[in-house]
Parts: structure tokens; sequence; C-alpha cells
């Protein structure tokens, strides 16, 4: 949540509704650089609907999976949470003349709640009585002057270019991650009752997952933002991917066990299933995912819910992984169990399994001579 007031709102009157306002809007949009322009879809009032249009936006589906309650979709909590997590400064918002009061006072708290600096262009001389009422309690400036706005508001119209090693569009060849192998893993830990600080992880009884390399790194994290808007699914792939925790131990995380400042993700784990508690570091590609997670959670739920998705979701999530063209390890063709081009999110878990049903039964042979 931002520490200090947001710029006042920037009321940009296009008095002829000239196109070149319009233009230079959708122009100055890129992401990557901090711009959103946002353009509502014609025909609709809906608050929900701004809330789709605002995510298709920040280049995200907009249509959140999963059932919530009462039926009605956090679009706005999770727009909220993936602007706090990015690096978007400015949100430009056209045919602003045609803002419901309710859409305008949402668009309002939306500023207030992150900090951007917000700029509605009304197309018309004059503004209207809905969007001139939600003004009132918000600072606020009026221009006339494309000029101005076009320097001072909409932004630089030249996209910055991606740096080379970045990737561009999604790629459809699958990323294989070892760290992914313990996701449907069968232990079963509980968070913590009272507040726990854990020590830093020590690998005991697991190897540590492989760190991705930056080219890997820049890859998942494209493709994750890509293929959901749910800020919880995202950042469980991404934590799965630097804890090689299971979904169970994942689940155990609270909003306050993402630490922003010390970059430390705490898991916990009182039974020692594995390691204990611990604090796992957390790079930066994968804190824009915890930051969003983290907001997302304190916005729905509150600070003592879920950070993560829950083993109720475990569905869903594998779905958000596989769109995203990321597994875990697979096995050889000929020891699959199921049809050609399916992915085994438990073929490591089966063979541990196996290897430990195989030890007993050696001890239980010896016990008997």
């Amino acid at each position: 949540m931002p520490l200090a007031a947001p710029p006042p709102v920037t009321v940009v009157i296009d008095r002829h509704d000239d196109v070149i306002h319009t233009h230079t809007a959708l122009a100055a949009h890129h992401p990557p650089s901090g711009r959103i322009t946002l353009h509502p879809g014609p025909g609709t009032t809906s608050e929900t609907g701004l809330a789709h249009d605002l995510l298709a936006a920040l280049e995200k589906p907009p249509l959140l999976p999963g059932r919530f309650p009462g039926g009605r979709q956090p679009a706005w909590e999770a727009a909220t949470a993936w602007i706090t997590a990015l690096p978007v400064t400015r949100l430009i918002v056209l045919r602003a003349h045609r803002l419901t009061a309710r859409r305008a006072m949402r668009l309002l708290q939306l500023r207030t709640l992150t900090g951007i600096h917000l700029i509605l262009v009304c197309h018309r001389p004059h503004l209207p009585t809905a969007l001139h009422q939600a003004l009132q309690a918000a600072d606020h400036i009026i221009t006339t002057d494309f000029q101005t706005a076009r320097r001072h508001y909409y932004g630089a119209t030249a996209p910055v270019p991606l740096p080379a090693d970045q990737p561009g569009r999604p790629s459809s060849r699958w990323l294989t991650l070892p760290a992914l192998d313990r996701l449907v893993s069968y232990d079963s830990p509980s968070p913590c009752a009272a507040p726990c600080t854990p020590p830093p992880i020590v690998w005991r009884h697991r190897p540590p997952p492989t760190p991705l390399t930056l080219y890997a790194a820049q890859q998942v994290a494209h493709r994750l933002h890509g293929v959901t808007a749910h800020p919880r699914l995202a950042a469980t792939v991404a934590a799965a991917l630097i804890t090689g925790a299971s979904l169970q131990q994942l689940a155990t995380a609270r909003p306050r066990d993402y630490d922003d400042a010390a970059a430390t993700l705490a898991l916990h784990d009182r039974a020692r299933y594995t390691d204990g508690c611990a604090a796992y570091p957390v790079p930066p590609w994968a804190g824009v995912f915890l930051r969003a997670a983290a907001c997302f959670a304190r916005l729905v739920s509150g600070e003592d819910h879920e950070l993560f998705a829950t083993p109720g979701g475990r569905a869903l999530l594998l779905r958000v992984a596989e769109t995203a063209r990321l597994r875990p390890s697979q096995p050889p063709v000929a020891r699959r169990q199921g049809p050609a081009g399916r992915v085994e999110w438990d073929w490591r878990e089966r063979q541990e399994a196996n290897r430990y049903e195989a030890m007993l039964a050696v001890r239980t042979r010896h016990s008997r001579r």
C-alpha cells in the first residue's frame, strides 16, 4: 500500500473528441514502463466489467478461475494487487465521461490503495454530473490543452524496447522444472498457531531446488504473467519453484510470512516432515508474484488467511502451470501411467513411495528370520 498521498487526479478535457487524444493515450500504453491506458469496453456499465477491462490492459486474462463467496469475482482486488506489485505508476482512462458514479468511485479507490497517478480523459466540453460529483472528494486538476496533456500526463508515445535477453511471446515449448516435483507431495504440515519467526532454511533432508538461470527465470515470469490474473495461483507456482515445497506446506504461509523488505518467505512445518519451519530467500523475479499475492490476500481475506492456493485448489493450480507450459520431471515413455502428452505430476512421489515400501519389505523379511 502507498506510503505517500497519490498525485492529484488529472482530468483532460478533449472538448471536440479529437482523435489525436485517443491515439496519443493509446500509444503511451506500455506496462513495462509503468504506463497503462484503459479503454473501457463499449456498452458496459458494471463495476466488474471495468475491472476485467483493467486486467486486460495489464495484459492478463480478465477472468479469474475458481469459485468465490457470493459468486463475486474479486477482480478489483486482483487488479489492485497487480498494480501494487508491478511498476505501474500511471493509469490513463479514456471515455471517462461515460463513467457511472460507482465506476468512478472504484477508480478513485484504486488510486488511494495503489498511489497510482490517475488520468481521466473526458471527450466532452464539460464534466458530466456523475464524474463531477465523484471528484468532489479527491484532489484534482483540469486541463484543456492537448500539448500539456501530451507532455506531462500521457507520457512518451514510443514504447521502451525490451532488453535483448528478455523473452517476447510465450513459448509453446515445455519447461521441465524439477522443483515442481513435490507440488503434489503427500506430506501434511500445518501452520503455526502462535507467531513464528523461522530461521533461514538449512537443507537437511532434501536438496535445495536448483536456482533458475536468468533466461529461465524470465521465461517463467513472462509465462505466469500471461496465463492468469489470479495472484494467488501465479504466486503459488513461483513459490514452489524457489522453495521446492509441497502444496500442503505452501498452504501454511500467511501474508505476514512474506517479508518484502528482507526478500524472504517463511513456511511452517512444526512436525518436521522436511526441514521444519524456515525462511526461504526470494529472488526478484518471484518477489513480484509474492507481493501481488500478499496484497490480494489482505484485500480479500485478511491477514490470517492463506497466502497461496490450498490443496483444495490443486486442480486449478496445475491447470495454470500446464497452461504456462511448466511441468515437473517426467517419467520415461516406458514407465508412463497415463496417455501420451499428459503431464504426470506425481511420478517422483511414486518413485519415493515405491522405494520406501521396498525398504519396509526388506526390513520385515529380516525381522522374521
